[in-house]
């Protein structure tokens, strides 16, 4: 005999079990709210996604106070400046004496191992390897999340929906015709690599190339992330590992000098799109989006992550004064605040991506304009701080 449909209820259901879904699972249990997550991956899978790594002063402080900030704090790597090279010349921009903020690079699949142990030791009830969700009744007083494992489909009842499941989940399909997307995609994409290689140097180089954008950065004193700018048609068994150090020795080159990247073991990975996408607003009805479900930007800027614990932080304190008093304003508001962050975060991200990158289009007149730009950043206090400013949050 089929056993029948599980049924529940919670006070809000969580779909994806990202940085975004389980921070903001924690800081409601935290004000006493309950929840349920549910994710279609299972932990081990979602623990090793290799995705950010930059988190910016503001929201390193959002996890502090969080109480899931101590092994960042300890293990994070605290930078200070980046790296502008260009022309083969390379020129430091001082985040902290500009703005006194740094970033920590500490990996995004951290932040998820911290979270998810920190929800797990509370009792809090986290699902994984759910399979796909789907979104019901999102404009009723009883939106719903349902999904099947082994056959029997479960269904929870709750107050809200918050769908944190990225670009390809259950939240932006539920939103039907109610958003308008906004969109740009970049002709070309990021070779992203991890290596077990100690970091020739202690701070992101984004670098500028005629061959082409590259960028230097690490995840620890061990392991080093590094990306080289490729066509949006090449493929993973185009770049082998000799071609990858090659290339990257040249696209870091100084005064006209190879400068290699220490070398090591390459053990992941990967050829991803760039693309900005904002879906406006990021709520109908009982149904919230939050991070990648609601906003995609390239990484130049580094903001996808921030943005994710921002919405949720925002999030979190508009559902607690909701199921405090009864007064919902907070969340009427949610898209309104939210998006003033995600849109100058888009324009950093677009304005990073254009100044950095070689696009095929480009006339003698656009790179030279370029080399103006970056010239200028390097070269002007103001410009350099407003680089800053946007970088650290």
């Amino acid at each position: 005999m089929t056993p029948g449909p599980v049924e529940e209820r919670t006070q809000v259901v969580v779909v994806g079990a990202g940085p975004a879904g389980l921070l903001l699972t924690h800081l409601l249990h935290r004000e006493g709210i309950a929840t349920i997550l549910v994710e279609a991956r299972d932990r081990e899978y979602v623990q090793a996604r290799v995705r950010a790594g930059v988190i910016e002063h503001g929201a390193a402080d959002i996890l502090r106070r969080a109480g899931v900030g101590e092994r960042m704090d300890r293990e994070g790597l605290v930078h200070e400046g980046i790296e502008l090279r260009f022309d083969g010349v390379g020129h430091r921009i001082p985040m902290t004496e500009l703005t006194g903020r740094h970033i920590t690079v500490y990996g995004q699949q951290e932040v998820v191992h911290d979270l998810a142990e920190r929800r797990l030791a509370d009792g809090g009830d986290v699902r994984f390897a759910c399979g796909p969700a789907a979104i019901h009744d999102i404009d009723s007083a009883e939106p719903s999340v349902t999904y099947t494992v082994d056959g029997v489909e479960h269904r929870i009842v709750a107050d809200f929906v918050v769908a944190c499941d990225g670009a390809h989940g259950a939240g932006r399909p539920a939103m039907g015709e109610a958003v308008t997307p906004y969109e740009k995609v970049y002709p070309f994409g990021w070779l992203g690599i991890l290596a077990h290689a100690a970091p020739r140097i202690h701070e992101l180089i984004y670098a500028n190339h005629p061959r082409g954008f590259a960028l230097y950065s690490m995840r620890s004193p061990s392991v080093t992330r590094l990306y080289l700018q490729v066509p949006s048609t090449d493929r993973l068994e185009d770049w082998p590992d000799e071609r990858i150090w090659e290339e990257l020795a040249l696209r870091f080159s100084l005064d006209g000098e190879p400068w290699e990247p220490t070398q090591g073991e390459i053990f992941e990975r990967s050829i991803a799109p760039l693309r900005s996408y904002v879906g406006e607003p990021m709520q109908r009805g009982r149904l919230f989006l939050a991070g990648d479900a609601a906003h995609t930007v390239p990484p130049t800027g580094a903001k996808g992550m921030n943005l994710a614990i921002r919405d949720v932080d925002l999030l979190a304190r508009a559902l607690t004064v909701q199921f405090r008093t009864g007064n919902e304003e907070a969340l009427r508001r949610y898209t309104e605040e939210a998006l003033r962050s995600v849109w100058r975060a888009e324009y950093f991200s677009w304005w990073m991506t254009t100044m950095l990158h070689r696009f095929d289009g480009d006339t003698p007149f656009d790179r030279r304009v370029q080399t103006a730009q970056l010239r200028s950043v390097a070269s002007s206090r103001a410009h350099a701080t407003a680089l800053a400013e946007n970088y650290v949050g």
